[in-house]
């Protein structure tokens, strides 16, 4: 838990009272029916431990993503993976393009490693270009952060430049840790993911999590994949046997079978996201484009207390490196939900935008 820190996320309900909730990026469609009754369904076998091997949700996840059980490391979520990486890999500092997630830096402070900021470009909608390359073929940095599609933007790597970039990391024995949690809600989908360059380039990290695609924050689950089996085993021993929860197991297995449930949640964003941009625009906003399921804007004046007082909690942005005051995040949500916080936000921002026309 926090210890008498700020919670620099979203998603505290604990401390607001909040009616709609788009300072997260979870699945707008909720948490499959399946999900849910496979947590019911654990609750019977509480008086034991979790499977401390996670075997029967490995199986599952070797299957889904075609390799071996070997190259899965299950976690509880996602960061306590980024937590357990950053402790193992050894010196030499690690290049960041920001903005970008912040626990990846908060990970590598705590190892005692140091961060290089590459900075994205505003003019480029803060996406990662051509320009990053050379700044790899200088780096002295023995690890690269990428996130794909990046937090808090929802852009894509272009999959050519992508592959240019795990090419150039396997050349000079650069680290390449490749957040792909968003990716299966994003346009890329599974299909952009760069597990098929693991087995030819060992210094490949790739994240995951259930914790978007299914709706599964609560829960805590997230792996990893990778084919350097003696760093997943380092990684390992930083964590307590038992991790993984037997709810979690439980729940990961049903996700896997949710193809149908992923396949809705991605058109319902692509359907949208579009909408959302276009209003934003219309009352006054600047809007990144975004090819997942969230949208990276900058105001004039500040809105995340007028629409907190008003029960709706959106990322502010001001604590990531690489952008500042008066940008926001939000996540791209159920049709009636995203009219109701572009309404607050018009009433927000009145009186230039109290004639704007909200097209839902």
């Amino acid at each position: 838990m926090l210890y008498q820190t700020a919670n620099p996320h979203g998603g505290d309900l604990f401390g607001h009272t909040v009616n709609l909730d788009f300072s997260v990026n979870t699945n707008p469609l909720g948490t499959p029916e399946s999900v849910m009754q496979a947590v019911v369904e654990s609750a019977g076998r509480l008086c034991q431990y979790p499977d401390p091997g996670c075997r029967e949700l490995t199986a599952a996840l070797a299957a889904r993503e075609g390799v071996p059980v070997e190259a899965i490391l299950c976690g509880c979520g996602a960061a306590e993976l980024i937590y357990a990486y950053c402790g193992v890999i050894g010196k030499g500092g690690a290049l960041l393009a920001v903005p970008t997630f912040s626990e990846y830096e908060a990970a590598l402070e705590a190892a005692g490693l140091k961060a290089a900021h590459f900075h994205l470009r505003k003019e480029d909608g803060f996406a990662v270009t051509a320009e990053f390359l050379e700044e790899l073929r200088q780096t002295s940095c023995q690890t690269v952060f990428l996130c794909n599609p990046n937090n808090p933007t929802g852009m894509l790597i272009e999959p050519g430049l992508l592959a240019e970039i795990c090419s150039i990391c396997k050349q000079r024995g650069i680290r390449l840790f490749l957040d792909e949690c968003f990716l299966e809600l994003s346009d890329g989908g599974r299909e952009a993911s760069m597990a098929e360059m693991l087995s030819s380039f060992p210094g490949l990290f790739i994240l995951k999590a259930f914790t978007k695609s299914y709706g599964m924050a609560g829960l805590r689950l997230g792996y990893c994949l990778c084919k350097e089996e003696k760093l997943l085993a380092a990684m390992s021993r930083r964590a307590q046997p038992w991790n993984v929860s037997l709810p979690a197991q439980f729940a990961g297995v049903a996700a896997l079978k949710e193809n149908s449930f992923l396949e809705k949640a991605r058109t319902l964003i692509q359907e949208e996201r579009p909408k959302m941009a276009t209003n934003l625009e219309k009352i006054g906003f600047s809007v990144y484009p975004s090819q997942g399921n969230y949208l990276l804007f900058k105001s004039r004046i500040p809105l995340f207390l007028p629409l907190l007082e008003r029960g709706i909690l959106i990322r502010d942005c001001g604590n990531y490196v690489g952008l500042g005051e008066g940008f926001y995040r939000v996540a791209v949500k159920q049709p009636w939900e995203n009219q109701k916080l572009l309404e607050a936000l018009r009433e927000v921002s009145a009186p230039a935008s109290v004639n704007v026309k909200i097209d839902f």
